[in-house]
């Protein structure tokens, strides 16, 4: 028996005093109601109805249920209600999971836009430098970096993840520009110390068709890739840095790319969620949103005629000063 099924038709006849009306408004056969009814009596062991041919009104037992059921069924219709208003409303609680990386200088400006936007959502964004489990960690949406996720989950590139060394002008004019990736032993460089392993990331090259990885021993080191970008800013060494933190600095002059022959793509930004028919719509908006907004966007990565332009830096002097006078 379909006990839902069945105290719904029971509580709808005795509203509306006709087990026919019930059906129509359930939208099944008179039989099927009567049976449902029936069915609920022998289960429960008393009856529920007074019956005749002209009239149905409830016994003493089925006036007691129908007042303990009826809030109960009102409850549950509200909830099944709210669900199926989900698929139709951009509202409700939206879990978001990125790495710190790329919070702030990637993805924080777009959360703020998406919230502008669609007010009603609750947008819950989790910091993490793990890969996330959505299921495990009941979240609607992730973001990582490097090679695509694994797992059951769908994911979509976004924009590509280029590591660049970089130097500030006034650094280079105090201690010249590195040639070759031989002379980075001969300079003051940055750190970065991976917060979810605590392990010195190496610098990778690319030479030739082969990604080479090297242990450059850092002058100042940290956990946290905006804060390393600063230390290049200030000019306290050179670094090897994300493209979707230095891009707007090389392109405003503040920083200049150095061995652009050598400029690896670490893998690229994804976003990857679960099967979009099963979500709200709050999540296939947000998903379509961040499409929309960040892929292939050229402010987070330099393209070839840009790492060309800025190859072999004279000493002593900033990419961005040649040949402007």
């Amino acid at each position: 028996m379909n006990e839902i099924r069945a105290i719904t038709t029971f509580v709808r006849a005795a509203a509306l005093g006709s087990l026919r009306r019930a059906a129509v408004d359930q939208g099944i056969s008179p039989q099927a109601a009567s049976q449902a009814v029936m069915q609920l009596e022998k289960e429960l062991g008393v009856r529920l109805f007074h019956r005749t041919t002209r009239k149905l009104s409830l016994t003493e037992e089925g006036q007691r249920l129908f007042d303990s059921v009826q809030p109960a069924l009102s409850i549950l219709s509200s909830a099944l209600g709210d669900a199926r208003r989900s698929k139709e409303e951009v509202d409700g609680l939206l879990r978001v999971s990125a790495p710190r990386a790329f919070g702030m200088p990637v993805l924080w400006s777009h959360f703020e836009e998406f919230q502008r936007l669609y007010p009603h959502v609750r947008l819950e964004v989790q910091f993490d430098d793990h890969f996330t489990d959505l299921v495990t960690e009941r979240a609607d949406v992730g973001f990582r970096g490097g090679p695509p996720p694994a797992g059951g989950s769908i994911a979509r590139r976004l924009v590509p993840i280029q590591l660049v060394v970089c130097a500030s002008p006034a650094y280079i004019e105090r201690n010249g520009a590195p040639r070759s990736i031989d002379e980075l032993a001969q300079h003051r460089c940055t750190g970065y110390r991976r917060a979810n392993t605590g392990k010195l990331a190496q610098w990778q090259f690319q030479i030739g068709d082969e990604i080479v990885y090297r242990d450059v021993p850092p002058a100042i080191c940290v956990n946290d890739t905006q804060m390393e970008t600063q230390a290049v800013l200030s000019g306290l060494g050179v670094g090897q840095l994300g493209s979707f933190n230095a891009a707007v600095h090389i392109r405003s002059g503040r920083l200049v790319p150095l061995l652009t022959q050598h400029v690896t793509e670490y893998g690229a930004l994804y976003i990857y969620y679960g099967h979009r028919t099963e979500q709200p719509l709050r999540v296939r908006t947000f998903i379509d949103f961040m499409i929309e907004r960040m892929a292939d966007n050229r402010d987070f990565f330099l393209d070839a005629a840009e790492l060309r332009a800025a190859r072999s830096p004279q000493r002593g002097r900033p990419a961005s000063a040649r040949g402007h006078g």
